[in-house]
C-alpha cells in the first residue's frame, strides 16, 4: 500500500456537502470550502474542478449512520453520491462510519473559537477532514 497517497474525502449532506484533502504520508487532512448541494446534488462542474487540481488517487466519502449501525435516509444518498463520484472521475471511491465526526468537528471548532467559529459550511468541511483522519489511520 502506497503511503503517499492524496485522499479527498467527502461529508455528504442533502444542503451542504464537507470537502477536505488528506495526505497519507502525514496523516494530515485540511478543510476546503463546503458545496452547497441541493437535495444533495452537488454542482458537479465544481467537484471536478476540486479532482483536477488536487489529482486524489483515492476518494473516501463519510456513511452517516444510526448510532446503532442502522442506515438513516441520508445513508442513501451518501452511498448514492459515492458510486456516482466513482462513475464520473473514474477513481477509487470507499465509505467510512462517520458516526460522531459531526460533534468530533464542532467541539474541535469551538475548542478554536467559541460558537462564532460554529458555522455550518466550516463544521462540515473539518468533518470531511476526521472522515478522512480516521479512514487514513485504520
Amino acid at each position: 500500500m502506497s503511503s503517499s497517497r492524496t485522499v479527498l474525502g467527502f461529508d455528504f449532506g442533502t444542503k451542504s456537502i464537507g470537502v477536505a484533502i488528506g495526505q497519507e504520508i502525514t496523516g494530515t487532512a485540511t478543510p476546503l470550502a463546503a458545496l452547497k448541494a441541493t437535495d444533495g446534488i452537488p454542482n458537479w462542474d465544481l467537484i471536478a474542478n476540486i479532482y483536477e487540481e488536487w489529482q486524489p488517487h483515492i476518494v473516501v466519502v463519510g456513511l452517516p449512520l444510526n448510532m446503532d449501525g442502522t442506515y438513516q435516509q441520508v445513508t442513501y444518498g451518501a452511498k448514492k453520491f459515492a458510486n456516482r463520484l466513482h462513475a464520473k472521475f473514474k477513481k477509487p471511491v470507499e465509505t467510512w462510519d462517520e458516526r460522531l465526526t459531526t460533534a468530533d468537528a464542532k467541539s474541535q471548532l469551538f475548542e478554536l473559537g467559541g460558537y462564532k467559529k460554529l458555522d455550518k459550511n466550516k463544521i462540515d468541511s473539518v468533518s470531511a477532514c476526521l472522515i478522512v483522519q480516521s479512514w487514513m489511520s485504520q
